[in-house]
């Protein structure tokens, strides 16, 4: 299971990665606001590395249930000067988090490597061809309907969501193909939370090895939100989410998928590394 572009290669066989997160915004639900200042994301962003995120997945627009979009302007103003100041200080792998063409092409250009893009690229018709044209790597997510409006009853045809999302995922990565884009490049994500109740989200993780077997190597972005809490005896303030995501990292990785997409690096890493020598034996 090797996940190729521009020059990498990197080998997911027996080995997962964590992608940490920065949210430069003002508004994202779990820490908005505290990586608004570029410096603040930098630093935020190299203690992710040294604890264990080998990705780091940069966003300037929030996408939480209920979030609005903001000017692709106003995203390059938020996420060009994190990507440079940390490309300034490290060679790690950065994601911009957009489904903005131009906001992905600048940030390419100021030393991002790969796009990640919740709307799989149907949200700008110009984002497959950049995507095929600059080589990046590319995260493909499944969302039903918008940040406005997914999570207002979402629902799915005979009740099947591991279904309803491995046909989408799997059309969606032979759209982006047809675009260029090597097949080899591409990450897959269910998009927990998007568009989803919270069974739904309890059954994507339940068919994790339905989704891992179309062939990409599949990520999982649990971190923090609402259904970890809604699950933990009720609690649902983020403090308390941290246990009940690690045993999502966990089992996971025990299922099929490879990527993890994460707010505090070092005790997914701690997990992640243990489970994989758990695996190992």
């Amino acid at each position: 299971m090797i996940w190729k572009f521009r020059k990498r290669e990197i080998d997911l066989t027996t080995r997962g990665l964590l992608v940490g997160i920065i949210n430069a915004t003002p508004d994202s639900f779990s820490d908005g606001g505290k990586y608004l200042d570029p410096e603040a994301a930098c630093e935020h962003g190299l203690r992710l590395l040294r604890e264990g995120a080998e990705v780091l997945d940069i966003g300037g627009e929030s996408t939480k249930p209920g979030s609005f979009p903001v000017s692709a302007e106003e995203e390059l103003l938020r996420v060009v000067p994190v990507i440079k100041a940390l490309r300034a200080k490290t060679d790690a792998l950065f994601s911009i988090d957009t489904s903005k063409s131009s906001v992905a092409s600048a940030a390419l250009e100021a030393g991002a490597d790969i796009i990640n893009d919740v709307t799989a690229m149907r949200g700008d018709p110009l984002m497959g061809e950049l995507a095929a044209r600059s080589g990046a790597g590319v995260i493909l997510m499944h969302m039903q309907g918008d940040p406005q409006t997914m999570q207002k009853a979402p629902s799915y045809p005979d009740d099947d969501v591991v279904g309803a999302v491995a046909k989408d995922l799997s059309e969606r990565r032979d759209a982006v193909i047809g675009f260029g884009v090597d097949a080899t490049a591409i990450i897959l994500d269910p998009g927990i939370g998007f568009g989803k109740t919270v069974a739904h989200n309890m059954s994507l993780l339940r068919g994790i090895p339905v989704l891992a077997s179309l062939g990409s190597p599949l990520m999982i972005g649990h971190s923090r939100k609402s259904f970890l809490g809604d699950l933990a005896d009720g609690r649902s303030f983020r403090d308390s989410r941290l246990p009940a995501a690690l045993a999502v990292t966990c089992m996971a990785r025990q299922m099929g998928a490879r990527l993890f997409r994460v707010h505090e690096a070092l005790p997914h890493a701690e997990a992640l590394r243990m489970t994989e020598s758990l695996l190992e034996s």
